[in-house]
């Protein structure tokens, strides 16, 4: 039974790739940090951050809604993370990992908005 939104998977998940991006852009070129470094962040906020909000909305449709922004967010992070491999700002490695936790989180979201969606 979910107590609340941190009960979630794909929210610990996303809460988890936020984290690791935060880490991975530590060593981005300082004049990045208002550029790419901030623009890959505030992405990576935003997934775990639109889940709960939604989480928390009076009806599903909305929450269905904040899925979605959330699963925008996973786009916006997946073509920031291939300039941030392409520009050498990530080595590969780094690269490969921050992809793979995106693309569980992706799949996350698709399977829960799809189950919310058959519920309306």
């Amino acid at each position: 039974m979910l107590r609340n939104y941190k009960d979630l998977k794909v929210w610990q998940k996303g809460y988890t790739l936020c984290l690791q991006i935060y880490e991975a852009t530590k060593n981005f070129p300082g004049e990045e940090r208002f550029g790419l470094s901030s623009q890959l962040r505030r992405a990576g906020v935003s997934v775990p951050s639109n889940i709960a909000d939604g989480y928390g909305r009076k009806s599903t449709k909305e929450y269905v809604q904040f899925l979605y922004v959330s699963y925008g967010s996973i786009c916006e992070i997946e073509t920031q993370l291939l300039l941030a491999r392409d520009l050498h700002y990530l080595n590969e490695s780094s690269f490969v990992e921050l992809n793979s936790k995106m693309r569980e989180v992706e799949r996350m979201l698709k399977a829960l908005t799809k189950s919310l969606q058959r519920k309306t």
